[in-house]
């Protein structure tokens, strides 16, 4: 379970902003305005290019550079650190140091326990990759909604001359 606040409020916040983005296409499409389906067309492209950006990184970050970040992160936060120890029963990033203070249960014979960034390094490899893929499957639909906004807002309104369609 993610324990910082920031991850959860960036989280609710892009849901939030992808609802509203979703409710302006939806009102666009119901009501045929073209002003509405044309800013919802450019911000949905907008948020493929920034989707599909990050999807690419995602894949793209090799061993060395998932390390980097991960010391980099764990540098970060004490609390973060104990918080880690305790889920994943390791202790230290890249050795474990019997003089320093761990949470995890196999401190008690520093012998067993095993570092956290070999789990962590596992752990990051599965997830940015199932991220990655997830994201440029997504991305592509965003571009399938762009490309039918396109289409769907070039429409003569039925509403304006009902015979025009038959």
């Amino acid at each position: 379970l993610v324990s910082s606040i920031g991850v959860v409020a960036g989280v609710i916040g892009v849901g939030a902003f992808l609802l509203l983005v979703a409710f302006v296409g939806l009102c666009g499409a119901l009501k045929h305005q073209q002003v509405l389906l044309f800013f919802y067309m450019i911000i949905l492209f907008l948020v493929f290019v920034l989707q599909f950006s990050i999807s690419c990184a995602c894949l793209a970050l090799n061993k060395d550079q998932q390390n980097q970040l991960l010391e980099v992160g764990w540098n970060k936060s004490d609390s973060t650190q104990r918080d880690v120890e305790k889920t994943l029963n390791c202790c230290g990033y890249s050795s474990v140091d019997s003089n320093s203070s761990c949470a995890a249960e196999c401190f008690r014979t520093p012998a067993s326990c095993i570092t956290c960034s070999t789990i962590l390094q596992t752990y990051a490899g599965e997830v940015l990759r199932f991220v990655g893929g997830i994201g440029l499957f997504f991305s592509f639909t965003e571009i399938l909604g762009v490309w039918l906004t396109h289409k769907y807002r070039n429409l003569k309104d039925p509403r304006s001359n009902p015979g025009a369609f038959l």
